[in-house]
C-alpha cells in the first residue's frame, strides 16, 4: 500500500478544513493532513519541514490568514530550496484580481476559488487528486534521475 499524501493546509475557518477533509476522503485518498490555523504557524511549518527534511507532497493555502497573509507564507515557501517543487494550491474565497495576480507571481501553481456547494467541492477534490499524483511521479523520476 503507498505511503499517504503529506498536506499542510493553511485554513483559519474550521469548517472550511473539515470539508476539504471530506472532499479528500470522497477521492479514496490517504492523507496525512497538517493544519496551520494562521500564517505564523504555517511559516513554522515550513521551516521546521526544511530543516527537518521532512517532506510534503502538497501545500494548500488561504489568502487570508491571520498573523500572515497567505502570500507570505508562499514566498517562505518558495524560497526555501527543498520545498520548490512541492505544488501549492491557493484555495480561497478571494475573487480579488491582485490576490490572483501575487499568488501566480509568487510561485503558486493554482489558484482555486472555495467552492460554494457541493459538486464544485467534488471537482476541486479531484484537482487536488491529479496534483497529488503528478506530483509523486515527478518526485519519483527526480529521485531516479538522481541514482
Amino acid at each position: 500500500m503507498p505511503a499517504p499524501f503529506k498536506i499542510l493546509l493553511a485554513e483559519d475557518n474550521p469548517g472550511d478544513v473539515r470539508l476539504f477533509c471530506e472532499a479528500l476522503d470522497s477521492r479514496a485518498l490517504r492523507f496525512e493532513l497538517t493544519v496551520a490555523d494562521d500564517g505564523e504557524k504555517a511559516i513554522a511549518i515550513v521551516n521546521n519541514v526544511s530543516t527537518d527534511r521532512v517532506e510534503l507532497d502538497l501545500i494548500v493555502l488561504d489568502v487570508n490568514l491571520p498573523r500572515h497573509k497567505g502570500d507570505e507564507v508562499l514566498r517562505h515557501v518558495r524560497a526555501e530550496p527543498s520545498l520548490r517543487r512541492v505544488p501549492v494550491i491557493v484555495l480561497t474565497s478571494s475573487a480579488a484580481p491582485a490576490d490572483q495576480a501575487t499568488a501566480t507571481w509568487l510561485g503558486a501553481d493554482l489558484y482555486i476559488r472555495k467552492p460554494s456547494d457541493l459538486e464544485e467541492l467534488l471537482e476541486i477534490a479531484k484537482v487536488i487528486e491529479n496534483v497529488l499524483k503528478r506530483g509523486a511521479s515527478i518526485q519519483k523520476m527526480a529521485a531516479e534521475e538522481l541514482r
